[in-house]
């Protein structure tokens, strides 16, 4: 079949693809003819593997993709891509093997194909960790080769553009899907062609009936605005001529939904939007982008602080271009962009419009560049845990950022809204985060949680041996940050455990005058395989974890010599306050130290101590497999959490007299609340840090001391404040007492 018939998207048997005529045209405008009848052989293998399968619009599946591949066509995208976006859906959707595409044409193409591919022959928990998993491995599949994520871009446009065919709910959330990660990817890599345009199609989906008030409302006004907008070209048309600036000047309207989130964010009414229409002026140089803006503001008065300059520092996607917004005829405020060429180019094409690939060259943009350092950190996010976790952390870095600050050393940081010191010290280096203890920002000592503000200039404070704070990851707000601590926490937990383990099997052990030592290095090896373990410290970690117990593998390492009942006289494992991760202080009761309590393993939480009386030790003990007896070692080095109830006279000024009673005896409150019992009387819990029981004796006896108290109780349990009062009263008497 000759050239001229292919254009025609006939294959052999005079069968006709859908699109393929015009796809062929497209790509011939840029490729090489041998390129062209390559990407025309890929459409003849779609559309044979594709063979019987329809679309839920009824049309013939090759279609779809084939309008992919005419998508990226219009990037001027290169051969590999084109065909990858023609044969996207054939590993998933029929038999077709990728080692059959790596050998018809070539293992980038397969490549490309399989990270696309979704995981749908994997079986699930929930169709959300599928999607969660399907996302997880497109990412890291677009770390390898950028072109996966331009494939599913395209493939997820033109599914937008069809989704009418679908029912409404399914409908519903592939458009929020693609509000939520797609069309921030797409702003992410600096395609706003497509972003837009997911953008608006998204919007129309999810709601439908906004979207049609909304257009409705401004085509009314288009008439009137086109005539507006005229008048504006001329005259910036003429005041840059005036001064000899060759430029292109176009009128814009805002897309819908960009309208629309607008409206949200600011809880305004349309007529409040001040960019629903604007200018783009395109000019030769950067130079004169600045000339033009001069030129500009000489029509019409700038708005004050609305004047962004996006050339001395574009935007983490290469975004270049300066904002300027106007006051224009009759006060109505007009959005100015300025920009080159160039920048024009990459504003619309993003990453695809440096594409490198087709010509074989190894110079990369910096937008390509900005491009790969942010993929580069998707590799470490993996440590996120599950596929949720992993998309939740991705969606933290798609949405655009807003905060710029600076090095000591004048480098410029680029950090999402919300940003605090700890996320400038990861963006530094994740060993600058891990290591760092203090800060300064403009100079000046501030706390690790201070949220940063733009132009500031930030000084990491690092210590040898410093590690990262479980508590930052309340606060960071990056995905680099969180990952990086998660990861850490993870390490350390698993140390904790391994070293909790082998405490409670010698322990157990002991109760038999048995060390590990005595146990035999076969029955070692035998214990092991019977229980699934690879080597001694994952049954240590297991039985640190809880999720094995210390006295059931004690029976195996000594089988026949075991009494029946192992846990009831165990000798107690001595807690000395200053365990991590795996000892775990229950605030239920808020046990402090020389309080007799109790221990419960837990399933992947370790140790849980609660106090002997504490009421939901009453369900604790139907599982006696789980107890574990612990004692307090003494002098323990650290203040713990605990909680008590004051019931006072209920007049002005008496919280402010127990708070500065309790800071009399040095002791710290975290929190306090306030509950009216009736108009004369009011009970104020407190929770405090202390160092142990007598340490909250002698606080108790203070507050009893004030004549505005009436009782003073120490909790057990959430819902024993009131149906088991009694018997906290007889608690803080107790304690009282020394």
């Amino acid at each position: 079949m000759d050239y001229a018939s292919s254009l025609l998207g006939l294959l052999p048997g005079g069968r006709r693809t859908p699109g393929l005529k015009e796809l062929l045209s497209s790509v011939g405008a840029y490729l090489p003819s041998e390129q062209v009848a390559r990407i025309r052989e890929a459409a003849e293998f779609g559309t044979s593997a594709h063979h019987g399968q329809k679309r839920l619009s009824g049309e013939p599946f090759i279609a779809h993709p084939v309008a992919t591949a005419a998508i990226l066509a219009d990037l001027r995208l290169d051969a590999d891509t084109i065909v990858a976006a023609i044969l996207h859906d054939v590993i998933e959707d029929t038999p077709t093997p990728k080692d059959q595409l790596a050998s018809r044409f070539g293992p980038v193409v397969a490549e490309l194909v399989d990270g696309v591919t979704k995981l749908d022959q994997i079986k699930f928990k929930s169709r959300e960790e599928a999607q969660a998993e399907s996302f997880r491995k497109m990412l890291l599949a677009m770390v390898r080769d950028l072109r996966v994520i331009l494939v599913k871009l395209a493939d997820r446009t033109h599914n937008m553009r069809t989704i009418e065919a679908m029912a409404p709910a399914r409908r519903r959330a592939i458009a929020r899907e693609t509000l939520e990660i797609y069309a921030p990817i797409a702003e992410r890599l600096g395609l706003y062609s497509i972003k837009l345009e997911l953008e608006d199609l998204g919007f129309k989906a999810l709601y439908p009936r906004r979207y049609q008030v909304l257009e409705r409302t401004l085509r009314r006004a288009r008439g009137n605005q086109k005539e507006f907008l005229k008048k504006i070209e001329q005259q910036l048309n003429a005041a840059l001529a005036k001064s000899n600036i060759q430029a292109q000047v176009l009128a814009r309207e805002k897309h819908l939904y960009s309208i629309y989130s607008k409206m949200r964010r600011k809880r305004a009414i349309l007529n409040e939007i001040v960019d629903v229409y604007g200018i783009r002026i395109v000019v030769d140089t950067p130079d004169t982008c600045y000339r033009a803006l001069g030129a500009v503001h000489s029509v019409f008065k700038p708005m004050p602080a609305r004047f962004k300059d996006y050339i001395a520092i574009p935007r983490v996607n290469g975004y270049q271009s300066l904002h300027t917004t106007l006051f224009g005829p009759n006060g109505v405020p007009i959005e100015v962009q300025i920009r080159t060429a160039d920048m024009h180019r990459v504003a619309e094409a993003g990453i695809a419009a440096h594409w490198k690939y087709k010509t074989g060259g190894d110079a990369e943009s910096r937008q390509q560049e900005r491009t790969r350092e942010w993929l580069s950190n998707l590799v470490s996010l993996q440590e996120a845990g599950s596929s949720e976790e992993f998309l939740e952390s991705i969606k933290v870095d798609l949405f655009p950022d807003k905060v710029y600050v600076f090095t000591p050393k004048g480098q410029i940081l680029r950090l999402p809204s919300g940003a605090t010191v700890v996320d400038f010290a990861y963006a530094v280096h994740t060993d600058i985060g891990n290591r760092c203890v203090a800060a300064k920002v403009d100079r000046r000592l501030t706390p690790l949680r201070t949220v940063l503000r733009n132009g500031q200039t930030v000084e990491i404070i690092t210590a040898k041996g410093a590690t990262p704070n479980p508590s930052w990851v309340n606060f960071v707000v990056t995905a680099k940050a969180r990952s990086a601590i998660r990861h850490y926490l993870k390490g350390l937990r698993r140390k904790e455990a391994i070293a909790l383990g082998s405490k409670l099997l010698a322990q157990a052990l002991g109760e038999f005058s048995v060390s590990f030592d005595d146990v035999g290095e076969d029955v070692r090896k035998a214990a092991l395989g019977e229980l699934g373990m690879k080597d001694l410290d994952e049954l240590h970690e297991k039985l640190g974890l809880g999720e094995r117990l210390a006295p059931l593998v004690a029976r195996r390492l000594l089988p026949g010599t075991v009494p029946a009942n192992v846990a009831g006289g165990a000798a107690p494992l001595a807690i000395a306050g200053t365990e991590g991760l795996l000892v775990t202080y229950a605030r239920c009761c808020f046990p402090i130290p020389y309080d007799p309590i109790f221990a419960f393993l837990s399933t992947g939480r370790g140790v849980v101590i609660h106090r002997e009386n504490c009421v939901n030790v009453e369900d604790y003990r139907k599982h006696p497999e789980n107890w574990l007896p612990v004692n307090w070692q003494s002098a323990p080095d650290r203040l713990f959490s605990s909680e008590i109830r004051v019931y006072v006279a209920n007049r002005t000024g008496v919280l402010a007299a127990v708070a500065a009673a309790i800071a009399s005896t040095e002791t710290n409150i975290d929190h306090v609340s306030i509950d009216e019992q009736d108009g004369d009387t009011a009970a104020l819990t407190f929770e405090l840090r202390v160092r142990d029981r007598r340490h909250l004796a002698g606080l108790v006896r203070v507050i009893r001391r004030m004549a505005d108290v009436t009782r003073v109780t120490r909790t057990i349990a959430a819902h024993a404040r009131t149906d088991r009062r009694g018997d906290a009263e007889a608690d803080a008497d107790a304690d009282s007492s020394g």
